[in-house]
């Protein structure tokens, strides 16, 4: 029996991820693709000495849980797996230098990089100021701002091999004496749009904003204060950016490297060890931060596909049996992957960094009966998010008593306390943007954005993507009418729709139905669980103000976030998912933390 796909999901396997010949024809099929990846992901298992008859067996186990909608790893994988030389990584850091050869070396390599699917993250931190002299020239530097625009371009130029379009996150330090250019460089909306950017900030900043004191810019080669500035008033012009146009985000820097299982800057004979180095920058929507030349392989468990309804409970021993297939399934992929790049494949390959996360999580709610904004809410989602922890921690240290650990274990906190690990990390929270569609379910642990919506995907495409679980509901209970329908999708929210039952506006609660400070605790209720970060975004009112934006980024902190973005409805000219109004027209309505105006770059 084929595999069910939605409308929307077709669309979507059609325009990205089936094979394709010259002319553009397709060459598979949705289930092709599926026995594709699955054989091509398990047969790395022959590495560690699986026979014909094992790998087969777990092949099927790994088409099944696609098929069911039940787990799907990140983008690169669904393009790529089963191809030869395929490069199957979602996430990668890329370190740019303070020398001309070295940024323009990192500007191809990203683009490389881009080409086969992948997302790329950069910190300009090292770079020097705008007007620094530059000794070997006898000129000026033209700082960090300037160099993220050549690679912008570049972006822009490759357009991922005609199925995704480049995803970068550019990052720079909040002591950086180029930080307030940063920090306004997309005020702009016309450019950078190939970047998301975020704002390395560390815990001396967050005191000195605290306090009200001045704050040093440090000159990133020589270490001598170049300034100072008073914090507070640095941190608000962040907050009138993001309040502008949803950027700057913050990244809380020292939050993460503390964290982090790795022991940083470790040296051997005065050589770094690959995989070491400090953290210094995210991937394109923040959810996997990672130290230079370091790469992630993702994939996402559809928790709505685990919903017993009989017991309104998750079915927990069937959900570990997925978390342990999932980790498996992802350290295969770490051993099949053909890294884009030797530095890459030496740093990967040595952390051997998985992130399994979920999907689904606002439709598991309706399931269960549970209002999205509510403390119910939240103490499932930490009990969910715990349970995700222990056990992908659980699955990767059986894992490393089959296989090994990992080559940098010794160098981790795993390694300090003798516990066995196959991978540094096992948790990262995605935003699902495309694999959610394919999976027919909610994306990541958003709540539903509307029950009737607008996605523009690449091409210029426009899905209009109506909530199924609303529509079984209203029939189900009798209130269901096409022309109630037409109102709904013109509305977005149901919360003002005559004729639907309080008890199903309570549960079909909408992203802008929500105030922040939800958003806000989901969000912390699975950081505290998760490994790696979390990609969730605040939303906003159009009629919120910058003071908004500015105790949200305090909470945000004071919550134990890794990073945090912020997004005020109409605050950008293009979105990627938008409201149908009355006449046909779309009203912007919300943007994912991504770059490129089209589906997040995770996957």
């Amino acid at each position: 029996m084929s595999t069910q796909f939605s409308e929307n999901a077709i669309t979507v396997l059609e325009k990205r991820y089936l094979m394709q010949d010259e002319e553009g024809r397709i060459l598979e099929t949705p289930d092709a693709l599926l026995r594709r990846v699955a054989d091509g992901v398990a047969e790395a298992e022959s590495a560690f000495g699986k026979s014909k008859e094992e790998i087969s067996q777990l092949a099927d186990n790994y088409f099944q849980a696609m098929s069911e909608h039940k787990f799907l790893p990140n983008s690169p994988t669904l393009m790529n797996a089963g191809k030869p030389g395929g490069q199957l990584s979602a996430c990668f850091v890329l370190p740019v230098p303070d020398n001309l050869e070295g940024i323009f070396e990192t500007c191809k390599n990203a683009a490389l990089i881009h080409k086969t699917g992948g997302g790329t993250g950069f910190s300009f931190s090292r770079l020097r100021p705008i007007h620094d002299r530059v000794s070997s020239t006898v000129g000026v530097a033209s700082g960090p701002v300037s160099f993220m625009t050549v690679y912008d371009a570049a972006t822009e130029a490759i357009r991922q091999g005609g199925t995704r379009r480049g995803a970068n996150m550019g990052i720079l330090r909040i002591d950086h004496p180029d930080i307030e250019q940063f920090i306004s460089c997309k005020a702009n909306q016309d450019k950078l749009n190939n970047f998301n950017i975020s704002v390395a900030v560390t815990d001396q900043f967050m005191q000195a904003v605290k306090q009200d004191k001045e704050f040093a810019l440090v000159h990133p080669s020589n270490k001598k204060i170049c300034r100072t500035v008073k914090a507070r008033e640095l941190f608000q012009k962040i907050a009138e950016n993001a309040h502008l146009s949803g950027e700057p985000g913050l990244v809380f820097i020292d939050r993460i490297n503390q964290t982090d299982p790795l022991i940083q800057t470790v040296g051997i004979d005065s050589l770094i060890v690959p995989g070491t180095e400090d953290i210094e920058a995210t991937n394109p929507c923040g959810e996997q931060p990672l130290g230079p030349g370091d790469a992630c392989n993702l994939g996402s468990i559809n928790v709505a596909k685990f919903v017993d309804t009989n017991s309104r409970d998750f079915d927990w021993q069937k959900l570990k049996e997925m978390i342990e297939l999932a980790v498996r399934f992802l350290d295969d992929v770490v051993e099949a992957n053909h890294y884009p790049m030797d530095f890459i494949d030496k740093a990967a390959r040595n952390n051997r960094r998985i992130g399994v996360g979920i999907m689904g999580l606002a439709e598991a709610l309706i399931l269960l009966s549970i209002r999205y904004d509510s403390d119910e809410a939240l103490v499932k989602a930490e009990e969910l998010a715990k349970f995700l922890q222990k056990h992908t921690h659980e699955a990767s240290s059986k894992l490393a008593q089959e296989r090994g650990n990992f080559p940098n274990w010794s160098f981790s906190t795993w390694g300090k306390n003798d516990i066995p690990m196959r991978n540094a990390t096992t948790t990262a929270i995605a935003p699902t943007g495309t694999i959610s569609i394919i999976a027919g379910t909610s994306s990541g642990i958003e709540p539903l954005f509307a029950v009737s919506f607008v996605r523009r995907v690449l091409g210029g495409i426009e899905l209009v993507d109506v909530n199924p679980l609303f529509e079984r509901f209203a029939k189900e209970q009798g209130f269901y009418s096409e022309r109630l329908m037409v109102e709904i999708a013109e509305k977005g929210t149901i919360q003002e729709v005559v004729g639907v039952p309080q008890s199903v506006k309570q549960l079909f609660i909408c992203a802008h139905d929500i105030d922040y400070i939800w958003h806000l605790k989901m969000q912390a209720a699975f950081q505290k669980y998760t490994d790696s970060g979390v990609s969730k975004t605040i939303n906003f009112p159009s009629q919120a103000t910058t003071e908004d934006v500015l105790k949200t980024y305090l909470e945000a902190y004071e919550l134990g976030l890794k990073g945090i973005t912020v997004y005020r409805d109409k605050s950008r000219q293009s979105q990627v998912l938008n409201i149908t109004k009355p006449d046909g027209q779309h009203l912007p309505a919300r943007r994912f933390c991504t770059p490129c105006g089209d589906m997040e770059p995770e996957g």
